[in-house]
C-alpha cells in the first residue's frame, strides 16, 4: 500500500505561516486546536522538513517531558520523537535529535520511492519544501488551519507559480475562529 505524503501549515487567512518579521506567534494553537493536530500527526511515520522547520520543531526533543505540561503538548512531544525525521539542508552538518537524518538534496524520486516502502503516511514540514514538493506532484494531501488574522505579508504557505487541482474532502470550525480545510491534490 503506497503512503500518504501530507503538507499541514497554520496560517493567517491571507495564507502566510509568518508574518513580515518571520513571527508566527500569532498562530499557536489552543488545546482544542492542538488535539485535532495530535488526532492527524499519529499515523505520521516519517517528517520531511527544511532546515528552518527542523530548527523550529527540534525543540520538541524536550518540550512536553514535564509533568507540569499541558496534556496536548506531552501527546505531540511524544508523536514527534517517535517518528522518523529526514532534514533537507546543505549547511546542517548533524541532527540535533534523535530518529533524524540530513539529506543534501530534495529528490521528488526518493520520495516516491519512499511513499512505496513505508509502512507509515509522511508529512512535509515547511513552506519552500511543501511548496517544491507540491510543484514535484509528490505531495497527496493538504491540510490548511486558516487562522482569524490578516498579516498581508511574509512567508507564503502555498508556492506561487504552481496550479494544482484541489478536491476538498473536509473542513471544521474551532471555537477560536480557526478553519480547517482538508484537500486532495488532483495531479
Amino acid at each position: 500500500m503506497l503512503a500518504w505524503c501530507t503538507y499541514s501549515a497554520i496560517t493567517s487567512l491571507d495564507e502566510y505561516v509568518e508574518d513580515a518579521e518571520g513571527s508566527f506567534d500569532w498562530g499557536v494553537p489552543d488545546e482544542e486546536l492542538f488535539s485535532f493536530i495530535n488526532a492527524l500527526e499519529r499515523p505520521i511515520g516519517t517528517h520531511l522538513y527544511g532546515r528552518r522547520m527542523y530548527e523550529t520543531m527540534r525543540a520538541w526533543e524536550t518540550i512536553g517531558t514535564g509533568g507540569d505540561e499541558p496534556l496536548v503538548n506531552r501527546e505531540f512531544a511524544e508523536i514527534w520523537r517517535a517518528a522518523e525525521k529526514v532534514v533537507y539542508s546543505r549547511t546542517l552538518h548533524a541532527p540535533s535529535s534523535a530518529r533524524t537524518r540530513i539529506e543534501r538534496e530534495f529528490e521528488p524520486h526518493v520520495l516516491r520511492r519512499l511513499k512505496e516502502t513505508s509502512p507509515h503516511d509522511l508529512s512535509i514540514g515547511g513552506a519552500e519544501l511543501a511548496g517544491t514538493a507540491i510543484a514535484a506532484g509528490v505531495v497527496d494531501e493538504c491540510h490548511l488551519f486558516l487562522c482569524p488574522i490578516v498579516l498581508g505579508g511574509g512567508k507564503r504557505a502555498l508556492p506561487e507559480d504552481v496550479r494544482v487541482e484541489l478536491a476538498l474532502l473536509d473542513e471544521h470550525r474551532f471555537e477560536s475562529g480557526v478553519v480547517h480545510l482538508h484537500y486532495a491534490l488532483r495531479p
